[in-house]
């Protein structure tokens, strides 16, 4: 048997007559390598399909930075008084919170995803991640609008009592 590179990328396998019979140890061998290549091949097939993802994740994140800085740049011209509440709210902490699982996600498929060691979390942990890091965010969120809050409060405070000196 020899196996030889094909101009595509693929491999032509050879194949010499093993022992006439089927059962032998080469037969056995051969099969096993044979079964090795495919899985190899069926592995490369996934890593390609998983760059052009990866691809496709680096754009879309590239241009959600932009929206970002765009949108810090309208914020820091005009100042808080402008009050986005409501459903953009909503929307962002889901986006935070998606991000970030995909994040953790593509961490652990990077720390090598073939050894179990007692560093990597087991399943069960791993949801308990996931759920502890969505009431994060969802209390983050929170934080964040009683911050609001409180600052628009103190604005109006202040207002109320420029009003009241000029009384």
């Amino acid at each position: 048997m020899a196996c030889r590179p094909s101009g595509s990328g693929s491999y032509t396998v050879v194949i010499i007559p093993l022992k006439t019979s089927l059962c032998s140890l080469d037969a056995l061998r051969f099969y096993l390598w044979i079964k090795r290549l495919k899985d190899l091949e069926k592995e490369k097939d996934a890593l390609w399909s998983g760059l052009a993802v990866l691809e496709k994740a680096r754009l879309w994140y590239l241009q959600r930075l932009e929206e970002n800085r765009a949108q810090q740049n309208i914020e820091s011209r005009y100042g808080s008084g402008i009050c986005h509440k409501g459903a953009a709210e909503a929307r962002s902490c889901l986006l935070r919170s998606r991000i970030q699982r995909v994040n953790g996600s593509l961490g652990s498929v990077m720390s090598e995803p073939n050894v179990m060691s007692s560093s990597n979390p087991s399943i069960p942990e791993a949801v308990a991640d996931s759920d502890l890091r969505w009431h994060n965010t969802v209390l983050t969120q929170e934080v964040s609008d009683k911050n609001h809050q409180i600052a628009l409060l103190e604005l109006e405070k202040d207002a109320l009592l420029e009003q009241l000196e000029e009384l």
